[in-house]
């Protein structure tokens, strides 16, 4: 997209981008993000896929295994210097960069279908865990070479151990020593240049054998370093000298393998980079609500609930109510031309569908409503505010007319041009009809414009266009108060005398300025300010009865589930009754077993009696018709070996088809209000009591009613 600074500062997108930078780990990140500008569709489309997959999980346990890091810009030039040595945190650095890579490599391809676009970017990365393997072998956790980096190394670590215990006991020895003597001041002991010394007084140096290190401010006391100890201390300095040398040879060879890998870690700093930003993108789109709208590739935007970030953000942090803007442009209505009072919202409203539409193009999600839509624009104009400049002489109206001449020079079908206050600044007769002139240029450019304007020459100019569309900003006429609500299809008025009066300006001025105003002026824009009243009222009663009408359908649809519910209740009553009804009979004649077996009646007979009993409840489970379609099946059998396969199939089917008619035409004759019924395979018998359209049949079972379908009753 081409705009201009100027623009891009009338829009308050640096304030949008310093809002985001924040949200990133590195400085150099931030940096970058301040100097954000729009990108061509297919870039921003895939930066902005990134951002709402960032985006999702802040909302879901897939957390992104991203944490903050330190750039190695310096490290990677510096290391393809000859014989160079990075120090220890510079190799961490590499390491956890790498580290980084690793877990995001490991990661998104468990999640593929929710991290498409970012698992893109980092599969293509060549990990190599050399670069880790190395690092670790030279250094361990904490950051330190290891001792085991070299046997060179390893020796003179345990050279330098020893000679600190030679050290210590030596110089423990002479103290003790010297501690039944007089030769010590109180304090026996001291430090210096981090050397333990004997606390000497002055007055018996001579008798201490050993190296002087110094004395005390008043000279009363001699440092002295034990000469048992003085020759383990060369030593133990010769060998740190020697462990810094081969400290550093290690360095430098690691520096030198390391730096084999430049360009894979080049590439992983980039993509860290660029990841980072994505996330900052993501954080700011948390905090405002941002979504990613449907992008077209043909001309309609549709801003649905949009909302201006900046003032969403200082509106929350004051606890003020904001007013979202819904509106729509597309080749048939490129024009929008808004009017209202001042004060009406009129250029936040265009300032909000400029900073949407170069955060769209910049990658960056927008808060609006899912349902909008929104496309890409080649150039991006503004005219909105004071451009007077002192320092080259112009006037507010000279500004704004050389801003202008830009914008006629190179407007076309592919610019969204955004101008406020359109024609101000000079008579307000001729600016209007240069205005008119300007207006018609740009409908004839075909550019997609949004312009406010006070003047009714322009408003009539609109109503006569076929692709352009008046809007005005609500205003209470009766409290005299903002609406900020953007009314699209009417044009609104200044509401110039009314917000006068309100603000104390005595009745006889403004009686006297509505005489010189032309009638038809005056009768037009009481004419406007009546339809937008009763436009507002009517919209109002819209919503209220939008409102009574979902209202009264919840509770339609409550009532349904309550009454399925009900009848599902009933039924399982129906089916639990029965159950125990039949065990309550089957307890009574074991009851009888055991009364007639205690009176006298032989075993044998008692269970026989009782095998009956058991044949029959067999029988209940099984189903009455099981011996019918034992028989059928064998007929089916008999007849399949005797006709083709294909004829088999057409038997089938048409031997169902046939069974189906002959129950439906049966259930047709007995089907009827009074028939007794029951459901196969239970003893409770009830009557029908109506038969609904939709084949459900309501049945009295005496204690209670139910609905069932008519297919799952039998007559009795």
């Amino acid at each position: 997209m081409h705009i201009q600074k100027e623009d891009l500062t009338e829009l308050e997108f640096p304030e949008l981008l310093a809002e985001i930078s924040p949200f990133a780990f590195s400085p150099k990140t931030k940096e970058r993000i301040a100097a954000i500008r729009p990108f061509d569709i297919d870039e921003a489309e895939i930066s902005l896929k990134k951002v709402a997959e960032y985006l999702s999980s802040f909302e879901s346990d897939n957390a992104i295994p991203f944490s903050e890091f330190e750039d190695i810009d310096e490290e990677l030039n510096l290391m393809l210097i000859e014989n160079f040595r990075l120090d220890n945190a510079a190799f961490l650095k590499i390491k956890s960069l790498t580290e980084q890579i690793a877990r995001l490599q490991k990661f998104y391809p468990a999640f593929e279908d929710l991290f498409h676009e970012l698992n893109n970017d980092v599969k293509d990365l060549e990990y190599r865990k050399e670069i880790i393997d190395k690092i670790d072998k030279v250094f361990n956790r904490f950051g330190e070479v290891k001792s085991d980096s070299s046997p060179i190394l390893k020796q003179l670590r345990g050279d330098i151990s020893h000679a600190k215990k030679a050290i210590q006991e030596n110089f423990n020895r002479a103290l003790t020593a010297l501690t039944s003597t007089d030769y010590l001041d109180d304090i026996k002991e001291s430090i210096v240049d981090d050397q333990r010394v004997l606390a000497v007084k002055s007055a018996y140096k001579k008798r201490v054998p050993g190296r002087v290190l110094g004395l005390s401010k008043t000279g009363s006391i001699t440092y002295i370093q034990p000469e048992s100890v003085v020759k383990h201390q060369f030593k133990l300095r010769e060998d740190i000298e020697e462990e810094k040398k081969e400290v550093d040879k290690i360095l430098r060879k690691l520096t030198f393998e390391i730096s084999e890998f430049q360009p894979q870690l080049y590439a992983y700093q980039k993509y860290i980079f660029d990841l980072d930003i994505t996330r900052a993108k993501a954080k700011f789109a948390h905090k405002i609500g941002g979504i990613l709208p449907k992008i077209n590739r043909h001309r309609t935007m549709r801003l649905v609930n949009a909302f201006h970030p900046l003032l969403l953000i200082r509106n929350q942090v004051e606890q003020k109510k904001i007013f979202p803007q819904t509106l729509t442009l597309t080749e048939q209505n490129r024009i929008l031309c808004i009017s209202g009072p001042n004060a009406g919202g009129k250029s936040i409203t265009l300032k909000t569908v400029g900073l949407l539409q170069l955060m769209i193009q910049s990658g960056i999600l927008v808060p609006v409503h899912p349902r909008s839509e929104m496309f890409f624009f080649e150039k991006l104009m503004t005219d909105i505010g004071d451009n007077q400049s002192i320092e080259n002489h112009l006037s507010t109206y000279s500004s704004r007319l050389k801003k202008m001449a830009t914008i006629i020079k190179e407007a076309n079908s592919k610019t969204l041009l955004l101008i406020d206050e359109f024609g101000t600044g000079s008579d307000p007769e001729l600016g209007g009809a240069l205005a008119e002139s300007f207006l018609e240029f740009f409908y004839d450019k075909k550019s997609f414009s949004i312009i406010t304007t006070h003047y009714t020459n322009i408003k009539l100019v609109i109503e006569q266009l076929p692709h352009a569309t008046n809007a005005a900003m609500l205003f209470d006429e009766n409290s005299l108060e903002p609406l900020y609500k953007l009314e699209v299809g009417q044009a609104g008025s200044s509401f110039t005398f009314e917000v006068a009066e309100k603000n104390k300006i005595p009745k006889f001025i403004i009686e006297s300025a509505k005489k010189k105003v032309e009638h038809d002026i005056l009768n037009l824009d009481k004419t406007i300010v009546k339809l937008q009243q009763e436009k507002f009222e009517v919209e109002k009663i819209k919503t209220d009865l939008a409102e009574k009408r979902d209202s009264t359908q919840n509770k339609k649809e409550n009532l349904e589930k309550l009454n399925d519910q009900l009848e599902q209740k009933l039924f399982n009553f129906q089916k639990l009754y029965e159950d125990e009804h039949r065990k309550l009979q089957f307890g009574n004649k074991i009851e009888g077993f055991i009364d007639s077996y205690v009176k006298g009646k032989t075993r044998k007979l008692v269970v026989a009696d009782f095998v009956k009993i058991l044949e029959q409840e067999k029988f209940r489970k099984l189903g009455a018709d099981k011996d019918e379609n034992k028989k059928l099946q064998v007929v089916k059998r008999k007849i399949t070996q005797q006709l083709k396969k294909v004829d088999v199939q057409e038997k089938i089917v048409e031997t169902n088809e046939k069974l189906e008619d002959k129950r439906v035409k049966e259930r047709a004759v007995w089907m009827k209000i009074g028939q007794r019924v029951r459901i196969p395979g239970s003893t409770s018998v009830g009557t029908i009591e109506k038969i609904e359209k939709n084949g459900k049949v309501s049945v009295n079972y005496g204690t209670f009613k139910t609905k069932i379908s008519g297919d799952e009753l039998e007559r009795i």
